[in-house]
């Protein structure tokens, strides 16, 4: 397996979820100021000319949700994800899809300061800081005593804001953080 990888990406995600899977895989280095990810090699890989960017035999996967996804099902002995058919599933890949589909872009409005546009497709920050609590409940992640790829989504949004500076003012979200900063095989940035 093969992760096309520079450290000053998004692929520290994927990067995070292949170490909590315990997989072996090699890091390829992108150099993008050299603009290695617009090349025609990387193109045939992901299409959008980004990281990261995952390569698994003859399968090939770009964005941090499928890979996230991808990788919580082959490796199901991490128990990062529940299995097809389980009850939890639903919850987990709605979790996995509202965290670069909402809390993201709401981050992102915040971030750079401009009112959010509800024909974008998304809601306010405090609405989607709302459902995050809701869905974390009591804790310590989103599925009580179960670490899951959910809480590498969700929580990597939150660790990126917090490295900027921007906090939730919810304790219990940034209780959370703190917990996922504390993990030995969170993405270092």
């Amino acid at each position: 397996m093969k992760l096309y990888f520079n450290p000053r990406s998004r692929a520290v995600i994927a990067k995070w979820m292949l170490d909590e899977c315990g997989a072996q895989y090699e890091l390829v280095p992108i150099d993008l100021q050299k603009r290695e990810h617009k090349t025609p090699e990387f193109l045939a890989i992901n299409p959008a000319g980004k990281l990261p960017a995952l390569v698994d035999g003859e399968t090939r996967v770009f964005e941090n949700a499928a890979i996230c996804l991808y990788l919580g099902d082959k490796f199901p002995e991490a128990n990062l994800a529940p299995r097809i058919g389980a009850p939890e599933r639903g919850r987990y890949l709605s979790l996995v899809v509202y965290s670069t589909s909402q809390l993201e872009p709401s981050m992102g409005d915040v971030r750079l300061n401009v009112p959010t546009q509800p024909q974008r497709g998304w809601t306010e920050l405090p609405a989607t800081l709302n459902a995050i609590e809701r869905e974390l409940g009591q804790g310590p992640w989103l599925f009580g005593d179960w670490f899951t790829a959910a809480d590498i989504m969700i929580g990597s949004i939150f660790i990126y804001m917090r490295l900027l500076n921007v906090r939730s003012d919810r304790p219990a979200i940034e209780a959370y953080v703190d917990r996922l900063m504390a993990r030995p095989r969170c993405m270092k940035l």
